[in-house]
């Protein structure tokens, strides 16, 4: 019987743990999408206990507290800390087999050399000894310890990436890092013309431009005006989410109308919403081309479900579900449109529901252009889907319908500071994954080849594609 999570964890065969030791975890970490705060960066925290860098802000966790009866005061209520901390621990032990419950011992183990089992008995054995570790770590030493080569935070075209601009002169309080702190360009809230707010944050748009917004062509002026601003503080990659896949064309001149309803908080059709989507999503695809930045579009979050919850705490904080629409027939025409008004950027696909990988696998497939290799990429298991099975099934489907040689492997999409143990947990997947099928035959065994394959999925592939 194997001992839990031991140093051989999820490597079940010998040529896993070969490809994991020698080649795997040795790969610096390229997180190429995640939400962290650059001003926590810059300021280089130090966090004040457990809790805080554990628990603040992560709603996956808050997700499990609630369906374990602990109430809302315990996690993003005014409940102190420590008691946050104990509805945690409390949780834990009926999260076998959740991906939470791995994620949380790893942290542990790999942040605070932690081995024990978390459960109420030795919690404060947990609360102190972490407690006092973090008294001594700040930001840098864990953008060190994992060897973090990039991050790609997530910000809205309004941010004037004050933060961005002081980490990478290195005149942050942080000083000088080895790890490059990039912007990715994220329009949601001027694709998003449905939000009640859209009138609002347009003229929060022009202030910043210093474009007078009074009708889509200045609005597209705007978007890339703040495009290449971004790109010129170093910004490799856009992100955009699509609840649905629009696609619904009509001239610029009804397409106008539409937003000035909008701008004058007049209700809007469901069809006038999606020809405002297409429209400003072809714009967007033809900037991301000649600006040869990545697109990143993230497909069926189903998101706010619980409307008075969302009302009471806001967007991300734990009611958002998987989506069940039929993205591929208008996702086909989006791209086919965008390819044939001057060709398409590197796009990265993802999906939260894991029955879109096949259909979006084999369309990216015709999208390839024949020059730049994997220009188009089928995102890694995200959010709801970045467990264990989850990896597996986006890997597998990968190398059954295009290169997995070329992908571009694990991002955090987190905002912890505490998820880079997350890009190891996707290393032994992996590894286990190639280990298995060189012992059965199915690829030739040769450690060499198959270690290059795996350096180059844990790191090399993004590092070129980002920035090739």
């Amino acid at each position: 019987m194997k001992t839990f999570m031991d140093k051989d964890f999820l490597l079940y065969n010998e040529t896993a743990k070969t490809l994991f030791y020698n080649y795997a975890n040795k790969c610096a970490i390229f997180d190429y999408h995640c939400h962290l705060n650059p001003k926590e960066i810059a300021e280089n925290k130090k966090f004040k206990n457990i809790t805080e860098i554990w628990l603040y802000g992560d709603h996956y966790k808050w997700r499990m507290m609630r369906a374990n009866g602990i109430d809302e005061k315990f996690i993003t209520g005014k409940s102190s800390d420590y008691e946050k901390f104990i509805a945690w621990v409390k949780t834990l032990p009926n999260l076998i087999g959740n991906p939470l419950y791995h994620w949380s011992h790893l942290e542990l183990q790999r942040y605070f050399d932690i081995y024990e089992i978390i459960n109420e008995d030795n919690a404060d054995i947990i609360w102190q000894k972490s407690n006092e570790i973090l008294q001594n770590i700040t930001v840098k030493d864990i953008l060190k310890k994992f060897n973090v080569h990039t991050i790609g935070t997530t910000d809205d075209p309004t941010d004037n990436l004050e933060y961005h601009k002081l980490i990478n002169e290195g005149k942050a309080q942080i000083g000088k890092i080895d790890t490059k702190v990039i912007p990715s360009f994220r329009p949601d809230k001027a694709i998003n013309i449905e939000m009640n707010d859209f009138n609002d944050y347009i003229k929060k748009l022009e202030n910043v431009c210093k474009v007078n917004i009074k009708d889509i062509k200045s609005l597209v002026e705007a978007l890339y005006k703040r495009i290449d601003y971004f790109k010129s503080l170093g910004c490799v990659s856009s992100d955009c989410s699509l609840s649905i896949v629009p696609f619904n064309l009509d001239n610029e001149k009804r397409i106008n109308n539409i937003f000035k309803k909008a701008m004058n908080k007049e209700l809007l059709s469901n069809e006038e919403i999606e020809k405002y989507k297409t429209y400003i999503l072809i714009k967007l695809i033809k900037k991301y081309r000649e600006s040869n930045l990545v697109m990143q579009i993230h497909i069926s979050a189903m998101r706010n479900n619980n409307e008075a919850m969302f009302k009471k705490l806001g967007a991300d904080t734990g009611y958002d579900s998987v989506g069940d629409s039929n993205i591929i027939e208008k996702l086909s025409l989006l791209l086919t449109t965008a390819n044939n008004e001057g060709g398409l950027p590197k796009i990265i696909f993802y999906s939260l529901n894991n029955k879109d990988y096949y259909p979006l696998s084999t369309l990216m497939g015709c999208f390839q252009d024949g020059i730049i290799k994997g220009k188009m990429q089928l995102g890694c298991a995200w959010w709801f889907l970045d467990n264990k099975d989850g990896i597996e099934e986006q890997i597998k489907v990968l190398a059954n319908t295009a290169s997995l040689g070329l992908f571009i492997g694990m991002l955090t999409d987190s905002r912890s500071f505490l998820s880079y143990s997350r890009h190891e947990y996707f290393r032994r997947i992996l590894c286990n994954i190639i280990g298995e099928w060189a012992e059965k035959g199915e690829i030739p065994n040769d450690i060499k080849y198959l270690g290059n394959i795996i350096e180059n999925i844990c790191f090399n592939n993004a590092n070129i594609y980002f920035n090739g």
